[in-house]
């Protein structure tokens, strides 16, 4: 005879309560199916699980040496169970995110903190990486998400653009702390550091400020860098929020641009991936969070 989920079930009712007739109340079935189930068992193993002294069922030596097995496989059943029910109710199962680094070290671990923090069944792989790998990642399965930098046009990617204005970042000390939004031509004179040289970020930078003289002897490829920069006193820069928001309290302020120069991002998802489930889930509430300031709480 075939061992059967059920007749283990049955067993480890009645051990676990002492009866059979309390084990076919945890089962929510009759007595006699909970006898039937362990004695097709036993005839299954070949051998006697309970026996009986006078109103008492006592387990057998087998029996006592075979539950150990059967509750570490019913750890591992209730654990599928409870993720299961955790990937319905959108608290569990695994998310692989991939985003620049401007985005991967700014928004998104506050953001996490907060998404997480009721889904503790939840395996998420955040991977900062080069924007033309964000839709390589995407495009090829490796990511269910990316946050990228423009432009992109790619066949078979759902691209959502995020706009975000870009601010200025200068020494807490600097002439222009004090002002309430830096106007072009207020960086007359400044050495102002470039960021992410090639860019369409860096050419909507150099459009906005053609017609001010300036210095420009330092570039780097991140905004992070930059305001470390910045920090030390070796000029004035324009960056993401953000970025600038790591650095207020340590040295930097972060000011208004009076012109518009666009420093956000784009959300890459794949065309067949589901508008559904907990991958829509956190695309939508990330685009809340990083569309109304609440990182400004950084």
């Amino acid at each position: 005879m075939r061992l059967t989920l059920r007749q283990v079930e049955a067993f480890r009712a009645v051990m676990r309560t002492g009866s059979m007739t309390s084990g076919a109340h945890l089962m929510s079935v009759t007595q006699p199916a909970v006898t039937r189930l362990v004695r097709d068992m036993e005839e299954a193993l070949g051998f006697a699980l309970f026996e009986r002294r006078g109103n008492q069922l006592q387990p057998t030596a087998q029996a006592s040496a075979l539950i150990p097995e059967i509750e570490r496989s019913f750890i591992g059943l209730e654990r599928i169970a409870r993720v299961a029910r955790g990937i319905d109710e959108q608290t569990a199962g695994s998310l692989r995110i991939a985003a620049m680094p401007a985005v991967a070290n700014t928004l998104l671990p506050v953001f996490l903190a907060r998404f997480l923090a009721p889904r503790p069944e939840l395996q998420v792989s955040l991977l900062g990486v080069p924007s033309h790998l964000v839709a390589e990642m995407v495009a090829s399965g490796q990511a269910d998400i990316g946050y990228a930098e423009g432009p992109l046009n790619r066949h078979g990617l759902n691209i959502q653009a995020v706009p975000m204005d870009a601010v200025v970042v200068v020494p807490a000390e600097h002439r222009l702390a004090g002002v309430a939004v830096v106007e072009p031509a207020d960086l007359s004179g400044e050495c102002v550091i470039a960021v992410a040289p090639g860019s369409l970020f860096a050419a909507g930078v150099t459009l906005a400020l053609a017609e001010v003289p300036r210095l420009a002897h330092l570039e780097t490829g991140l905004s992070y860098t930059a305001c470390a920069l910045v920090a030390q006193g070796l000029g004035v820069s324009i960056v993401d929020p953000p970025t600038a928001q790591q650095f207020i309290g340590r040295g930097v302020v972060s000011k208004p641009l009076s012109v518009r120069v666009d420093t956000g991002f784009l959300v890459i998802r794949s065309e067949n991936a589901p508008r559904q489930g907990l991958v829509q889930r956190f695309a939508e509430e990330f685009l809340v969070f990083a569309g109304n300031g609440e990182h400004h709480t950084l």
